[in-house]
């Protein structure tokens, strides 16, 4: 590979795409183009796709992997890994900042309007994400390929309900079902069962109580397919039902706070370790979700393009991504439940509104959605227990 920017170079573009990413992975994938591609022809147009696709087949936040992939062809490895903190850090340290505040033992009456309102908006951003995602997974199958990707949906929602915490291994699942039946039609292109039984055996080793916060940040970062939305279940499940660090109403204001920071949706993990263990906690589940995209790509070396042609990739997610969209679907029932006030439901009716009919953006909505509860607590409003 040859290299024709600068460490600096790399620093200063990336730390600015960290500070100005809003939007989500749509936006950020623009961005990266914008910069590398038609800006600074850094990369070609058709190796930025075959990039952006071979993200998408692995698990984990595929604009962070796409962000290091773009510095490492940049810029070389240093720069890649300086270039993916960049883009991380800022974002970051904002919904670290945003969490102390809003996880505060005795918040303000209007922080807890703003977190309550832009919490129960969270609702239908999910139903658009999730509306979004589904139509896109299962357009490019036909017959009995789209019939098992409806099924492996299905499977997806039910499995968020039924097996809560377990949700993880029901994504692995689908995606070994797909990939065997896949083998049975035709020869075997490539071997991506390895990183599955892997996976399975991560999952067995996540009894030990001590690893809780670690094995919960693990699994959003390198075992959930489909999307940066996927880890709303992943992250639910632990942090509400199993180990209890946040109420409903709380992790709900950190799916929001996840959306108005700029970065990755994944750094919504870090609010969850703040809840479990502080400042500490944060960082640690910071360092334990991302760390696998680094890891991913950088030392994927010359092999990383080449997943887009793994026909055992393909398979493995064209079953693990419509079950990780289900499971977002799923995600809902338990979602709702963190609406505890009459008033965030009819925020959570106008926010669905606004994104489905008015096509409004994500963070615009969230912050009319913040605004109307904090003008609500103003009001003498009830507002959500804190815990």
């Amino acid at each position: 590979m040859t290299h024709q920017a600068s460490i600096a170079t790399v620093a200063r573009e990336w730390a600015r795409l960290g500070f100005t990413g809003f939007g989500g992975p749509q936006a950020h994938v623009a961005m990266l183009r914008e910069l590398c591609v038609e800006r600074r022809g850094w990369i070609d147009a058709d190796e930025f796709e075959h990039a952006n696709a071979a993200c998408n087949l692995l698990p984990g936040p595929a604009s962070t992997q796409l962000a290091i992939y773009c510095a490492l062809r940049a810029g070389g490895q240093w720069a890649a890994l300086i270039g993916g903190l960049l883009f991380i850090i800022p974002g970051l340290v904002m919904i670290i900042a945003l969490a102390a505040i809003s996880l505060s033992s005795a918040p303000a009456d209007w922080l807890r309007g703003v977190g309550a309102g832009a919490g129960a908006a969270v609702i239908g951003v999910v139903l658009r994400v999730g509306w979004e995602l589904s139509r896109s997974s299962l357009a490019p199958h036909e017959g009995l390929r789209r019939g098992r990707a409806v099924a492996y949906l299905v499977v997806g929602a039910i499995s968020v309900v039924a097996v809560g915490p377990f949700v993880v291994l029901a994504l692995i699942g689908c995606g070994l079902v797909e990939l065997l039946i896949r083998r049975a039609e035709t020869p075997p292109l490539s071997s991506f069962g390895a990183p599955a039984v892997i996976a399975l055996l991560l999952a067995a080793a996540a009894a030990s109580t001590q690893m809780q916060l670690l094995w919960t940040a693990l699994k959003v970062g390198a075992l959930s397919y489909g999307g940066g939305f996927v880890i709303v279940p992943i992250m639910q499940q632990d942090a509400v039902g199993v180990y209890r660090w946040m109420t409903d109403g709380q992790f709900l204001n950190a799916v929001a706070l996840g959306q108005i920071t700029p970065g990755p949706v994944v750094q919504t993990v870090a609010v969850v370790g703040f809840a479990a263990a502080g400042l500490g906690g944060a960082l640690l589940a910071s360092l334990v979700a991302f760390a696998p995209s680094f890891l991913f790509v950088m030392a994927g070396g010359g092999r990383f393009l080449s997943l887009r042609e793994s026909g055992d990739a393909r398979a493995f997610l064209d079953g693990a991504g419509p079950a990780a969209v289900g499971a977002i679907f799923g995600a809902l029932v338990p979602l709702a439940s963190g609406l505890s006030v009459s008033w965030q439901w009819a925020i959570a009716a106008a926010a669905t509104a606004l994104l489905f009919g008015a096509r409004l953006g994500v963070v615009p909505t969230l912050l009319l959605a913040a605004a109307a509860g904090a003008v609500a607590a103003l009001l003498g409003a009830p507002l959500p227990a804190l815990a």
